[in-house]
């Protein structure tokens, strides 16, 4: 049987106590071709010397500068030659056959573009961590969300998420992604900087007619927060500012039309629920992601899919919005939710 050459690809930023805690366990992965690269954003704890000196056989791709996430991965995957990839973060930890299962998974079909495993919190390993869960969704007004994870209640892995199902998103934190596909698609797109661009990414590729799965048969476990934690204001501007061009780069234009006004809207709820709350900061935070998205409305992309080459696949979209049903209805767990109400 042949094995697809892997590439594990690792974007580290001041991450050494992660790379020190959490390489180990990826280096003891049994799929038998696979190499491990870390991609360096300029980091100044001494990430790179470590690596250098601890483990000599790691490729090192060291970029001049924080590119972020997105531009950092970018650069890093220019210089790395495989079948697969596999965008992990430094934050997880990995079982020995954590592989073989997404590979298997990906090579049935050759519309599956990528996947992920389930992820579960590192901290409290019974349960689905924010990051991804059992595999993401996402909501008619853009809101996405995962099953195991709706908003911040996270449910315990009691199995009811044990069956591998295409998705509309796979989390960034452990990405497995067909080279051809990354290259067909452009990578992320640099302006995301970070948070939701893996969204981004997903949502291109069902533009173009792919799939993306989550594979139950494997599971890795996650930190979370090692970069921005949630209550860090510049996290709340990204999240709320790479929603907005989420869906401006992704909808039918006349969709998009309709759609985004009622965003803000919402958004503007939730600027008021942050002032209440003491949380000034968070609520500038909202307002200058506004003013960054009108900014550049009008800004193109050189990684959106074109309109005449759209293939609309949006099969895992909730045709309702999850902020109704979560906060008024009290619907907390994905399987709260109404099977016919996803496409």
């Amino acid at each position: 049987m042949s094995h697809p050459k892997v590439s594990i690809v690792i974007l580290n930023w001041n991450g050494k106590k992660y790379l020190e805690d959490f390489l180990p366990s990826v280096l003891v992965s049994t799929y038998p071709n696979f190499n491990i690269v870390v991609g360096d954003n300029a980091s100044t704890d001494g990430s790179v010397e470590f690596l250098k000196q601890t483990y000599p056989g790691i490729v090192i791709v060291q970029n001049d500068a924080n590119y972020g996430f997105t531009g950092g991965y970018n650069r890093v995957l220019e210089h790395v030659d495989a079948d697969y990839y596999i965008l992990l973060n430094s934050d997880i930890e990995v079982v020995p056959g954590w592989i073989e299962p997404v590979i298997d998974l990906m090579k049935s079909d050759e519309l599956i573009a990528a996947a992920a495993p389930k992820i579960k919190s590192f901290k409290e390993k019974t349960h689905f961590e924010h990051a991804g869960a059992a595999g993401g969704f996402i909501d008619h007004f853009g809101y996405p969300f995962c099953q195991g994870r709706i908003f911040f209640d996270i449910e315990e892995d009691r199995g009811q998420y044990n069956q591998s199902k295409e998705v509309f998103w796979a989390s960034g934190a452990a990405l497995f992604i067909k080279k051809k596909y990354w290259d067909a698609c452009g990578g992320f797109d640099e302006r995301f900087f970070a948070h939701m661009e893996e969204i981004d990414l997903c949502w291109r590729l069902k533009n173009m007619g792919l799939k993306v799965m989550y594979c139950a048969e494997s599971e890795v476990y996650h930190v979370g927060g090692g970069t921005l934690n949630a209550e860090n204001p510049f996290k709340t501007y990204l999240n709320f500012r790479n929603n907005l061009t989420l869906l401006k780069k992704n909808l039918p234009f006349w969709r998009a039309l309709c759609i985004i006004p009622i965003r803000l809207c919402f958004d503007f709820i939730a600027l008021l629920r942050f002032l209440s709350e003491g949380k000034r900061k968070d609520a500038w935070a909202v307002s200058r992601a506004h003013q960054s998205f009108f900014a550049r409305l009008f800004n193109k992309s050189v990684t959106t899919v074109k309109s005449s080459e759209r293939n609309y696949n949006l099969h895992g979209m909730y045709k309702k919005s999850v902020i109704i049903a979560f906060f008024l209805k009290h619907k907390k767990h994905f399987t709260d939710l109404d099977g016919q109400d996803f496409m």
